[in-house]
């Protein structure tokens, strides 16, 4: 792929709606301005961050940023390998926030899309509201694909003959991840998880285990000697009469103004259940599901449920609701001695530590009544010790895996813990 001109500004519009301008300025700052039209619209607006919801004024002022861009917008980006593939098959340099959305635009995770807008273009308002010169950037001009992550991700459909279709379109229906370079097996590993938290009552999209074989047009990249790719249906692309439309959505990474490196950081499952609670437009109903998760996690032995592996969807463009599920994985097995969820939840991160009554702490502490949540935690913890041991023998999961799961289950506390002495 070769630089294909410049661009000094990028135009943002959700739903049709042209809601804002990004600039790129000397210095390497980047400048978020909102159109006027769309800050005056109200209520009749799409939503297009939460945090336009939880504070009166964020709309108001432009969001000023040096080196990358705000988080709202960084983290609709890709990371790690991924990132560092694609910047290097475009030729810009991996920290240049605003050529890859310049370049990503119309392939973002969501409802919004970035176009590039020559200088006549600019509104009126960006230059009044603007402080310092808006200088062009090198970007790419190639058809593309933005998944957040750090595995080597894609989007792609599958077709009628049952082979799956990577060319870059945006009407791709399906995440396909590859196996991973540096983790044996991870595409068994998180295909096993999903349906282990599926069973407890955790919803998640469609998911399956393809052969590799089946992927085409898949680009040339290293790859271990593995046969399957892991596929899910996305939530954001939605199937209609009229075609496929996009579904706004955001991570919490996103909400929290946070950037990627910092997911780890700055918040607890107490913070994270009260922004669910209070705004969610199905409160109670999303933080019983938070619950559950919570429990898979504790119970799957996964350390990677970070800010940006939860997430808010925008069924109707203006009310939030807490998205399916999606990358949960078992890392325990790959991280020796690792024995802790990625946040707090009631002061407490060991997962062999924790038990009902750090539920019941979350729970008040969020404001919700204990007795809605205590009854699905008892719920799939109860489906869990009936059903899991049999289902994790029949799912595709590498054995040693396996093992080390069921030696976790065992090291449980004695609220949690799952007695696999029968099945093995």
């Amino acid at each position: 792929m070769n630089n294909a001109g410049t661009v000094q500004a990028l135009k943002l519009t959700l739903h049709g709606i042209f809601i804002g301008v990004l600039t790129h300025h000397s210095s390497n700052r980047n400048m978020l301005f909102f159109n006027p039209e769309y800050v005056a619209a109200g209520d009749a607006r799409p939503t297009f961050t939460l945090p336009q919801i939880m504070n009166d004024g964020y709309l108001k002022k432009s969001i000023t940023s040096s080196q990358k861009v705000a988080p709202v917008l960084s983290n609709l980006l890709p990371e790690g390998a991924m990132r560092e593939w694609v910047a290097k098959s475009l030729k810009v340099d991996i920290n240049n926030d605003f050529a890859l959305l310049a370049h990503f635009g119309k392939r973002l995770p969501g409802a919004l899309i970035l176009e590039q807008l020559s200088p006549h273009e600019i509104p009126e308002w960006v230059e009044e509201k603007n402080s310092g010169r808006i200088i062009k950037v090198k970007t790419p001009v190639a058809d593309d694909v933005s998944l957040a992550g750090v595995q080597i991700k894609f989007s792609g459909n599958k077709n009628k003959d049952g082979r799956y279709n990577l060319l870059p379109s945006n009407d791709h229906t399906l995440i396909i991840k590859t196996p991973s370079t540096v983790h044996r097996n991870v595409p068994e590993n998180e295909y096993s998880s999903m349906k282990l938290a599926q069973a407890i009552g955790v919803i998640i999209p469609e998911i399956n285990l393809v052969n590799l074989d089946t992927l085409d047009n898949l680009p040339d990249i290293q790859l271990p000697n593995e046969k399957y790719a892991y596929t899910i249906k996305r939530f954001d692309r939605v199937e209609g009469e009229q075609g496929i439309s996009r579904m706004h959505m955001e991570d919490f990474a996103q909400i929290a103004e946070f950037y990627p490196h910092e997911k780890y950081e700055g918040v607890n499952y107490e913070i994270l259940g009260g922004v669910i609670y209070r705004y969610s437009q199905q409160p109670l109903a999303d933080i019983q599901q938070m619950a559950r998760r919570l429990l898979a996690n504790i119970l799957l032995g996964n350390g990677d449920a970070h800010l940006k592996n939860w997430s808010m969807i925008y069924p109707d463009k203006m009310g939030a609701v807490l998205s399916p599920a999606y990358d949960i994985v078992s890392t325990l097995v790959y991280m020796k001695g690792e024995r802790e969820v990625a946040f707090k939840m009631s002061k407490e991160k060991d997962w062999y530590q924790l038990n009902m009554t750090h539920f019941e702490k979350w729970a008040k502490t969020i404001g919700v009544r204990w007795p809605a949540i205590k009854a699905h935690v008892q719920d799939a913890i109860k489906i869990a010790r009936t059903t899991w041991p049999e289902l994790l023998a029949s799912l595709p999961m590498a054995d040693d895996h396996k093992k080390k799961l069921r030696e976790h289950w065992e090291n449980l506390h004695e609220d949690f813990k799952i007695n696999c002495v029968t099945v093995r």
